[in-house]
């Protein structure tokens, strides 16, 4: 380490002097202390006021924090021209010029239910059914335009079907609405900013102001994110990014990681600076992590050095099915925590965190649920649950108001089918019970699978027909249900384990972690495999490095060879990602508490069958098939990565 806690590279990065500056920051490598040491530096060095300087985060709280250490380091007296995200900064520049875009001072913001609720209105006046065409569907879309800067006219001009036809039709009422309303929506800060920031006279206004720009996470910029960047830097450039291409994540909100590459293409004179050293995991973490996101062609992938020590191998654990998984997992979990140590299990879906709270409450462990509500505390599951309770009692007022609550009409419908309902299809199992309903009452016509929420809620209804499939009676189901909320035990005050999605995980870090449902069509999410591309395995792959890099000392990954879903039991295949991992990385674990040790076949061999992993059609509509063999996929299907252009 040198001056002031800095090592070579990241003192580097902070006394760079005049220009733009890219600073490719890896997992742990301390980019919060480049950014706050390079305020502090441009202040106390070069005689830069503070008002001068300008710092862009996605977040507030990351604002805040590195707002809180740039002042303890001028002994409070440091107050910056901007600190904070980037919708607020847009809403200040509209507050004063907004005007010159159309767009009255006293504009007020819409929240994302103002938008959904402004489209429902929207969609009603014209006529268009909100079930079979969701509001956040449209909004979606919208979304997607206006961040890439596209205008009305330009998507008018494109549209060349009947969907974006009505599309256009839709954004174009959206926007009178809001104009009407005096409202602006989140993107529209962004656009709207960007077109402020075109206009010469605000332009140079603005980068006498704010000279220096300091921007974190750039990797996660959308198209009009890259445009104010650019447009706030002016003609000196005093630009710093600070950014890492494989915790690129967020490709679903509209960020492009290839953001990076366009600011290397618009900076020619640009100096580009790496941080490979991390102060956060040990080495083995470090190059298991590396291992998997090093197999990504599309952006370049720092390899990283520990400064602490080798540490232990990455823990793997091959269960026999979900449940076997969750004991392991949760028994781990329990000794770590005991020992007053915080630990964290990590899953690529929200409805993957039931099992593992069954478990955490079927043996009374004090537990925290990030970023998501209880299983059964969900509105997609107590909707069901009300179904079946009323199947059990049709006289239970609670249910009842709650049916009603979800649709008349359905209501009826659920009401008819009970009168019919014969004793011996009342003996049938909750599981079926539960496809029967949705089948009579058309639950699922709520869902748009297009819309990213109503996907991870047709995902819960999938856990829960899989729960329900486990039981023989609906009173067995019921009773089980309700103990489950009965007997929450969430102290989140002195809890130690902590349960959430990778994606709530990202910026977070934790002494153990846990990785679990490595298998195929879990993490790589089916989706990416299945209906998306090269792009979208990639992001998977991102998003595994991201897991396994919020781990300090141990980390333990895990697989079930089997795992239940509605309609069955049926055999997993591990994930990719695990194939990609050195054997001498990792140490195999086994769970000694396990009432069954008789298996047939070791983690190894189950991976090296011929199951079929995807049948997928290519880019040139020819059918192929994905086999998992020894770990890896077939050399043709290599080959459909390799053409993505590397930088």
């Amino acid at each position: 380490m040198e001056e002031n806690g800095l090592n070579k590279e990241q003192l580097m990065a902070v006394t760079h002097k005049e220009g733009p500056i890219l600073v490719m920051a890896g997992a742990g490598s301390g980019k919060t202390r480049v950014l706050t040491h390079r305020a502090a530096w441009l202040i106390k060095k070069m005689g830069i006021g503070p008002d001068k300087i300008a710092l862009l985060t996605f977040t507030n709280k990351a604002a805040g924090e590195m707002k809180e250490r740039i002042k303890k380091m001028g002994a409070g007296k440091i107050e910056l021209g901007f600190s904070g995200t980037f919708h607020t900064l847009c809403a200040k520049l509209l507050r004063i010029f907004g005007l010159s875009v159309g767009v009255n001072p006293n504009f007020v913001i819409f929240d994302s239910d103002d938008s959904e609720s402004a489209m429902k209105e929207v969609l009603k006046a014209l006529s268009i059914d909100p079930k079979q065409n969701k509001p956040g569907m449209f909004l979606a879309l919208i979304s997607k335009m206006k961040n890439d800067l596209m205008s009305e006219k330009r998507a008018e001009e494109n549209a060349k079907d009947y969907f974006y036809r009505q599309l256009i039709k839709v954004w174009k009422a959206y926007q009178e609405k809001l104009t009407r309303n005096n409202a602006v929506d989140f993107d529209d800060l962004l656009v709207k900013a960007v077109e402020l920031l075109k206009i010469d006279r605000i332009r140079n206004e603005v980068n006498k102001k704010l000279e220096w720009i300091l921007v974190d996470e750039y990797q996660d910029t959308n198209k009009a994110q890259f445009e104010l960047t650019k447009l706030l830097a002016g003609e000196k450039k005093n630009i710093m990014a600070v950014g890492d291409a494989s915790q690129a994540i967020y490709a679903f909100r509209g960020a492009d990681y290839r953001n990076l590459r366009l600011f290397e293409e618009n900076y020619p004179e640009l100096v580009t600076v790496g941080l490979p050293k991390n102060y956060r995991s040990t080495q083995y973490i470090l190059d298991a992590a590396y291992s998997v996101v090093c197999n990504n062609v599309s952006h370049p992938t720092l390899r990283l050095s520990a400064e602490r020590e080798m540490g232990k191998r990455v823990y793997l654990f091959e269960a026999s099915d979900e449940r076997e998984e969750a004991r392991y997992v949760i028994s781990s979990a329990k000794k770590i925590s005991d020992r007053d140590e915080e630990v964290a299990i990590l899953y690529r879906t929200n409805a993957q965190s039931r099992t593992f709270e069954d478990e955490l409450l079927r043996r009374d462990i004090p537990y925290k649920l990030i970023g998501g509500l209880r299983f059964y505390n969900r509105a997609e599951v107590k909707d069901l649950i009300a179904y079946l309770r009323l199947l059990n009692n049709p006289k239970e007022e609670i249910s009842r108001t709650r049916i009603e609550k979800i649709g008349k009409r359905k209501a009826a419908m659920f009401d008819e089918w009970l009168l019919k309902l014969t004793e011996k299809k009342m003996e049938a199992k909750p599981g079926q019970l539960l496809e029967d309903i949705m089948n009579v009452t058309n639950y699922l016509d709520k869902f748009d699978e297009r819309d990213e929420e109503d996907a991870a809620r047709i995902e819960n209804i999938n856990e829960l027909l899989a729960v329900a499939s486990e039981f023989e009676t609906v009173s067995q189901f019921l009773e089980s249900a309700a103990l489950s909320e009965a007997e929450i035990k969430q102290k989140k005050s002195n809890a130690k384990i902590t349960l959430m999605t990778v994606h709530a995980a990202k910026g977070l870090e934790f002494p153990q972690v846990f990785v679990v449902g490595l298998e195929e069509g879990l993490f790589p999410h089916s989706r990416s495999i299945f209906e998306g591309g090269k792009e979208e395995v990639e992001e998977e792959r991102r998003l595994m490095y991201v897991a396994m890099t919020r781990a300090k000392e141990n980390l333990t990954l895990s697989f079930a060879r089997s795992r239940l879903v509605y309609g069955g039991r049926h055999t997993s295949i591990p994930s990719r990602f695990l194939a990609e991992i050195p054997e001498e990385y990792l140490e195999k674990v086994q769970d000694r508490t396990a009432r069954s040790k008789s298996r047939n076949n070791t983690w190894s061999e189950i991976a090296t069958s011929n199951t079929p992993r995807n049948d997928g059609v290519d880019e040139f509509g020819e059918k192929k098939r994905i086999i998992v063999q020894d770990w890896e996929v077939e050399e043709a299907v290599k080959d459909d990565f390799a053409d993505i252009d590397n930088w």
